[in-house]
């Protein structure tokens, strides 16, 4: 016990907790599994499924922070690379049925010693593994941390509080300028919507400025009929041993009461079967300031006492004021925060030597594994640290997030059983399908001309409310294109991209009308 105590003196109290538990032996709150997995997103998820299948007779464990766990539902393979899909919040125990040999626990990571391949949790349980997965997914970057006034949202807790301040709302104001902000801005009715975007056109992450102005009507147009209610099974969380069903978002959660644990991401239609109506009577009203961000927040006592509230005399009273860089003050009920995500490797990385990008994911290399012996990643946590090919890139979207779950199981997989493994065909080409402002959006390739500096022309074809068609051509052969609406070129444009056939010949007849496409190349 003298060594224990010599060792507890250098080193911090989990590592401490974590000698008592090595001296002592085997412990009711120390678990060995073979295959350990910690997240229960999309990434996760998928990877211990495929572990579990793959390993049969093997104990798997994930461990997620959340009560509910995302799985894949609806899968539908559209083309060679397109995949569409939904995503389901379901309870662990629904997981556990379907794999016998997996056990979700329900308790967040604390710290990581990866010499010892021994994690322990925020409920000093400790669990040794041969092989680690981590897909703990990615945070908001909040523009300010602890502000009641100032949502980000990522998960369902998130989500619900972001509703509650909503149904309470004459005005918000929107920051950021990519997929959850542009699903925002058109889904919200009954609030004005002040949208601030530091770039010259909406949806830049995902858009040209023409697609843009395709889509800006949207903004101003009154909203179409909606389809049937989505009719999803929903889960409580109001008690660890019900798993009762619901129909009402507003029971859900994805964090333990009180732990201030991030749950996993949202899925590509959480909106759907959520009320986001504010207080007005309004339908629709978005009002974008271009070329700007945030510069300083004001609550309403502290608004009060700046020189802005004598300069600004007519803004009312609200409960926060956002003054932006381009010298506008606006007065609202509160502030969403929708400025991207930060890889979410803290628990990590204290005494490890992990090899973090510049974006501080986790750099992994071709298959899957970071720069620590048997410990792979996969997800928004990771970052591709291989050569990529000329037609894909990483964006921390739901597609790649399933798609490197899976293949980080591959890879573990190939790993125990000496076998030989290849990058997989998925990341061979940039392929995303998704629904902004209620067009289909299809992305391939080097859509927005990433990269490929001005050594790239673009073809465009427009129908106004109806369709939206850019093609990047380099060198005469298709790099990326972006589809708007039910184009039904998807396919064919892929097929293009991939065999890099020399399109010169065609010019501006390649995206003729007239012209049927899909048989011309079939």
């Amino acid at each position: 016990m003298s060594n224990i105590r010599w060792a507890c003196e250098k080193q911090t109290e989990e590592y401490c907790f974590f000698l008592v538990c090595v001296m002592a032996g085997t412990s009711e709150s120390e678990k060995r599994f073979r295959f350990v997995v910690v997240g229960g997103g999309i990434a996760g998820v998928t990877c211990a499924e495929q572990l579990a299948l793959q390993f049969p007779s093997e104990d798997i464990a994930l461990l997620t922070a959340a009560p509910l766990v995302k799985t894949v539902t609806n899968f539908r393979q559209v083309s060679k690379t397109l995949e569409d899909f939904s995503v389901e919040e379901q309870p662990a125990s629904i997981l556990e049925e379907k794999y016998p040999n997996l056990k979700v626990i329900q308790s967040a990571v604390k710290v990581l010693h990866a010499k010892q391949h021994v994690l322990q949790t925020e409920n000093r349980q400790v669990f040794h593994y041969e092989k680690l997965c981590l897909c703990s997914g990615a945070r908001p970057k909040l523009l300010i941390p602890d502000n009641p006034n100032v949502l980000g949202i990522r998960d369902t807790d998130s989500a619900q509080e972001f509703q509650k301040h909503l149904s309470k709302a004459k005005r918000m104001v929107v920051v950021g300028n990519g997929g959850i902000a542009l699903e925002l801005v058109y889904e919200v009715e009954g609030c004005e919507v002040i949208w601030a975007i530091k770039d010259k056109a909406i949806g830049n992450t995902f858009f040209d400025a023409g697609a843009a102005q395709f889509l800006i009507p949207s903004l101003e147009a009154d909203k179409p009929e909606k389809a049937l209610p989505c009719k999803r099974t929903r889960y409580t969380t109001a008690s660890k041993d019900d798993h009762s069903q619901s129909s009402d978002v507003s029971t859900q959660g994805s964090t333990a009461e009180g732990s201030g644990e991030l749950g996993s991401a949202l899925g590509p239609d959480w909106h759907e079967g959520i009320s986001l109506r504010g207080t007005e009577e309004v339908s629709h009203r978005v009002h974008v300031e271009y070329e700007c961000e945030i510069k300083t927040i004001y609550s309403q006592q502290d608004f009060m006492k700046s020189p802005l509230h004598t300069q600004e005399t007519d803004l009312g009273l609200w409960p926060v004021y956002a003054h932006l860089t381009n010298g506008k003050t606006f007065g609202c009920d509160f502030i969403v925060s929708a400025t991207g995500v930060v890889p979410n490797t803290e628990p990590f990385l204290h005494g490890n030597n992990f090899e973090l990008a510049d974006d501080r994911g986790l750099k992994v290399n071709e298959h899957m594994l970071t720069s620590v012996p048997d410990v792979y990643a996969a997800g928004d946590v990771c970052t591709a640290g291989w050569e990529p090919s000329a037609l894909w890139q990483q964006m921390r979207l739901w597609t790649q997030a399933r798609q490197m779950g899976w293949y980080a199981a591959r890879c573990i997989v190939a790993d125990v059983l000496e076998e030989p493994v290849e990058l997989d065909f998925c990341f061979e080409l940039f392929s995303h399908i998704t629904k902004f402002f209620n067009y289909k959006v299809v992305l391939l390739g080097k859509f927005n001309a990433q990269g490929l500096g001005s050594n790239h022309e673009l073809l465009v074809r427009c129908t106004k409310g109806h369709e939206y068609v850019k093609v990047v051509l380099s060198g005469g052969r298709m790099m990326g294109a972006i589809l708007i609406g039910e184009t039904d070129l998807e396919e064919t444009f892929e097929n293009l991209i991939l065999n890099q056939m020399d399109l010169s010949s065609y010019g501006e007849e390649l995206l003729n009308p007239n012209i049927d496409i899909e048989d011309y190349f079939d």
